[in-house]
């Protein structure tokens, strides 16, 4: 009689296989750990940036306001008045946003092109770099509404600070710095640009570190002196940072809000006024909440639109 079969060896599992099975069986772990972190975030953003869009949508459509018990639908009928001549809201609100317009094309320039030669000089090996970038960086942790009050008292017409420095070495000490066009101008971006200088700054000191030396190295050999480096290396190098400088400087001034409430009331007249501060008194002072909402949407349609404009040139100047 014949004896017991011997067991048949264990077939060994590649370890290929073996890893991709592990791999297989992990992925929906991680993905459920990544969105169990990510839950907080999502909840907030979807409370307070999801939820309010959506419901302002909603009532640009209406004739919403919080002393109505009932609130009428009028369809796009907000949006055809702001573009209708001759209706209650299209005169002011083009006229805010050609101030932010201006605003805008004052102070973006100069917030890309002095921060920019702030962080190559910052770059370089100089004394005490590490204390001059917190100076420069420090006025950008105080918030809008200090920095008003402060610059408020600073160009007062009659008894400002800066007036009575001029008027010592000699210059007119009775400028209308906050009352008057354009010096209300010249004090929401000199303002402005003292304010933010340093975050911009910061970002695009960052982006500099991230330039290899070996490029400078080589344009030297190639004979390049620093403008050429300047125009050759660094700035393509900082082609991603500058794209995203650029936008958020942009949309930040299109939102400008608390210096000119603060500074100039949005005088004079409504030179200074932009379209946030009448986005604002529409639907905060006169509950007029629909064509708020209406003009909300409308700004931002023309800062997408502007995003999607500079987000183009910047990929056809990298290619």
């Amino acid at each position: 009689m014949a004896g017991p079969n011997p067991a048949a060896p264990a077939v060994a599992v590649p370890p290929a296989r073996r890893r991709s099975r592990v791999g297989k069986s992990g992925a929906p772990r991680r993905t459920g750990t990544a969105y169990l972190f990510l839950a907080p975030f999502l909840i907030l953003f979807g409370i307070f940036v999801i939820a309010p869009a959506i419901f302002g949508l909603v009532i640009s459509v209406t004739d919403w306001s919080p002393y109505k018990a009932e609130q009428a639908f009028i369809g796009l009928q907000n949006y055809i008045d702001l573009f209708t001549p001759g209706s209650i809201t299209f005169g002011d609100f083009w006229q805010s946003m050609g101030a932010t317009g201006i605003f805008t094309l004052l102070s973006v320039p100069v917030m890309l092109v002095v921060p920019l030669l702030l962080a190559v000089l910052l770059n370089n090996k100089i004394k005490g770099g590490t204390a001059f970038r917190a100076i420069f960086f420090a006025p950008y942790v105080l918030g809008v509404a200090v920095i008003g009050v402060v610059w408020r008292y600073v160009l007062d017409t009659q008894s400002g600070i800066l007036n009575y420095l001029l008027g010592l070495v000699g210059l007119p000490s009775d400028l209308p710095w906050t009352v008057d066009v354009p010096w209300a101008w010249v004090s929401l971006v000199g303002v402005t640009v003292w304010w933010t200088l340093g975050f911009n700054a910061v970002i695009l000191l960052a982006g500099l570190k991230g330039i290899s030396a070996d490029l400078y190295e080589a344009a030297s050999l190639d004979g390049a002196g620093a403008i050429r480096k300047f125009f050759s290396v660094t700035l393509p190098g900082l082609r991603p940072v500058m794209l995203f400088v650029t936008t958020t400087t942009i949309l930040a001034s299109a939102n400008m809000f608390g210096q000119s409430f603060i500074l100039t009331k949005g005088g004079p007249g409504n030179a200074t006024r932009t379209v946030i501060m009448y986005i604002s008194d529409q639907g905060l002072a006169q509950s007029n909440m629909g064509a708020a909402s209406a003009m909300s949407y409308i700004l931002f349609a023309v800062l997408a639109i502007i995003s999607v404009i500079n987000f183009r040139l910047q990929r056809e100047r990298a290619e």
